[in-house]
């Protein structure tokens, strides 16, 4: 889901006019699905782990670790978003309470593979 849509959904093409002017658009912010369940009862309690994804395109690790805490999360995983596009491989950092720890570039099914070893084991 998108953080933010179109605050009026055009019901219709918007057309044309003549004047030269843009559209202007209006937006709202959508609901943080992520904090939601993060902050509920279930994940409080330890029966829900959740995991937050963030793909930056700058100064990684400190949007990362902001990024955690504003969701509420225990773990966030964070990558260059447009470094990775397209490619075959990645490079991971996860942040959690403790710090940072990054995991070197590697094809994309392997940091999926290490990726689950490590909320297993966060799990456990």
């Amino acid at each position: 889901m998108a953080d933010w849509r179109p605050a009026n959904a055009a019901d219709q093409k918007i057309k044309k006019d003549g004047s030269g002017k843009t559209p202007e658009l209006q937006f709202v912010e959508n609901p943080d699905i992520l904090a939601t369940i993060a902050k509920s009862e279930r994940a409080k309690q330890g029966d829900l782990y959740c995991v937050g994804f963030a793909a930056e395109s700058e100064d990684l690790e400190s949007n990362a670790k902001a990024k955690r805490i504003r969701k509420g999360v225990p773990l966030l995983v964070g990558n260059i978003g447009p470094s990775t596009f397209g490619q075959d491989d990645n490079a991971l950092l996860l942040v959690d309470a403790q710090g940072v720890k990054q995991i070197e570039r590697a094809p994309k099914l392997e940091l999926a593979r290490m990726l689950m070893a490590e909320i297993a084991q966060r799990m456990s």
